[in-house]
């Protein structure tokens, strides 16, 4: 993805991974052995990437979002990232939940 993550961020979002494991996914993607709750938060992850992408078209744009501070009541004036990184499954959810009916606006 074009978020511009560091490598600490990338694990975050993933489950927190041993940092071999971790390397070793990113080292050989087709290797890689992934449990029940990295497959999910890959999941969101990916439905989060596609919705900015119809949400905006730009891609530059859509690729910013993530990191700009955001006025909705689910981020409280932090970044989607910031919310995201907490750790919790559940966080990645309620960004995709939120962009989802944000591109349900749109059509």
């Amino acid at each position: 993805m074009l978020w511009k993550l560091n490598s600490r961020e990338e694990m975050i979002l993933l489950g927190s991974p041993g940092r071999t494991h971790f390397y070793s996914w990113k080292r050989d993607p087709s290797n890689a052995d992934l449990n029940r709750d990295t497959l999910e938060r890959i999941s969101y992850l990916l439905g989060i990437y596609m919705s900015l992408q119809i949400l905006f078209p730009n891609a530059k744009v859509a690729d910013e979002w993530i990191s700009r501070k955001n006025s909705a009541v689910i981020f409280g004036g932090k970044s989607p990232l910031d919310r995201m990184l907490s750790g919790d499954v559940r966080d990645l959810f309620f960004v995709r939940e939120y962009l989802d009916g944000q591109a349900g606006d749109c059509f």
